[in-house]
């Protein structure tokens, strides 16, 4: 069965964007080393980092069997153009399919049918792979219905004020997690933390 995971670079005061959606020093570790690795689309995305960093990357890129986005993180890619860092297929967790799209060779899956029926849908495309879950509201969802089983941070060390959190608005806190594997990179602390249950 896949597993369920959400991942974000996150500043040491639990933001990970500003408030106006720019990750900002949050990605520097993205480009900060010698130890290349490259995406699914690597003329767009080829990450220089430090060699754990490489193959923390490494690990998840080649897991990833699918993943579940809202329309907000869509919109604000616009679809990355069509094609997502990881090539899985991405389930898009939307009121209305948007236009344009259906005709696309792209790999969306709209599901108007709520988080639940995206994360269903994605788990049976995964595989034994991983599922990958982005944009925080969507995560916040997946806590809330208990359908995440892993939490990753990439820890930065910085304080932005300011912006959007990881975790917010939580309807069923706290939200207990196992200790976590730590993989130390350079200028930022890769943290995996397996979901236990709320207290």
């Amino acid at each position: 069965m896949a597993t369920v995971i959400s991942e974000f670079s996150m500043s040491l005061d639990g933001f990970i964007a500003d408030p106006d959606d720019h990750a900002g020093p949050l990605f520097d570790w993205y480009g900060n080393g010698e130890v290349e690795t490259p995406t699914a689309v690597p003329e767009r995305w080829t990450f220089r980092t430090s060699e754990a960093s490489a193959r923390y990357l490494r690990e998840g890129l080649m897991k990833i069997g699918a993943e579940v986005i809202g329309r907000r993180l869509f919109d604000l890619t616009n679809g990355w153009d069509g094609a997502g860092p990881s090539g899985a297929p991405v389930f898009v967790v939307t009121h209305s399919v948007p236009e344009g799209w259906q005709d696309k060779d792209a790999p969306f899956i709209f599901v108007t049918g709520g988080v639940a029926s995206a994360v269903e849908q994605a788990r049976a495309t995964a595989g034994d792979g991983l599922v990958g879950v982005a944009g925080p509201n969507i995560v916040q969802q997946c806590l809330d219905l208990g359908l995440l089983d892993e939490v990753r941070i990439n820890l930065v060390p910085v304080l932005l004020g300011e912006g959007i959190r990881y975790f917010d608005n939580l309807a069923d806190s706290p939200v207990m997690l196992e200790d976590p594997q730590v993989i130390e990179g350079t200028r930022v602390t890769h943290l995996i933390y397996r979901v236990g249950r709320s207290a």
